[in-house]
């Protein structure tokens, strides 16, 4: 199964070279303004993948050096989300929902038994909810700042009718909340027909079977729907209750 792996060397580094390029061409070509964003993100992740590789195999020796890595992605994606929806200050409210996603739904499938109780095996399947309730976080906030701003009138409308600026800032965002997690949902309807996720070929490439992999997959798409919902919700209601951001009275 070795002969499966990526091979690392002078070619693979040119097939990213050249992926990189093609990426900013294309944004070049739609005028989507985001050739820079490509090439530092696409930087940023040979770096940080780096480090990463030769720091793995000393964090999976322990379970605290497991746990602090783990609470280091949290930290690290709670500052992503609070920078997407408006700055780095929100994030000591942004963890909140990503948290509230990722950690029962990590505690279920690990007290489930569905993953060996190793760090090895814990730790990836961390990355990959914390992963989703970040980008959930994300999308949901910033899409409930626009429709608060957008549809300004009408919440000062709900205001004028007595909701209280909660209720009134619900009924203006829980209409289009629900759009953050058609990313997830797209992934989980044509899993196999359009897509092999990362889980699927991941468990492929290490030595297990088929049936294992699609296990393996089906498990990753679900748990990441019930930590995408949760996230989403609890977004919202931070945002009504001013928490994340009270930008929309502006």
């Amino acid at each position: 199964m070795a002969q499966a792996a990526v091979e690392v060397g002078p070619v693979f580094a040119a097939v990213l070279a050249v992926l990189v390029l093609l990426a900013v061409a294309a944004a070049l070509a739609g005028r989507l303004g985001v050739s820079r964003a490509v090439v530092t993100a696409s930087l940023r992740a040979v770096a940080q993948l780096g480090v990463v590789s030769l720091l793995i195999a000393a964090v999976l020796r322990s379970w605290w050096a497991t746990a602090a890595f783990i609470t280091l992605m949290l930290l690290v994606a709670a500052a992503t989300s609070g920078r997407r929806i408006g700055s780095w200050r929100l994030a000591r409210f942004a963890i909140l929902p990503i948290a509230a996603g990722a950690v029962p739904a990590g505690v279920v499938v690990v007290a489930g038994g569905t993953v060996p109780l190793t760090e090895v095996a814990v730790l990836p399947i961390a990355g990959i909810l914390i992963g989703g309730a970040m980008t959930a976080t994300s999308l949901a906030g910033r899409r409930a700042l626009d429709e608060l701003r957008n549809r300004h009138g009408e919440y000062e409308a709900a205001l004028a009718l007595g909701f209280l600026p909660r209720e009134a800032a619900l009924e203006v965002v829980r209409p289009t909340a629900g759009h953050a997690l058609v990313p997830a949902l797209d992934q989980t309807r044509t899993v196999g027909l359009v897509s092999l996720p990362g889980a699927f070929v991941g468990v492929l490439l290490g030595g297990g079977s088929a049936l294992q992999a699609g296990a393996t997959q089906l498990l990753v798409l679900v748990a990441l729907l019930a930590v995408e919902a949760i996230a989403i919700a609890v977004t919202i209601e931070l945002i009504a209750r001013e928490r994340l951001t009270n930008t929309y009275k502006l």
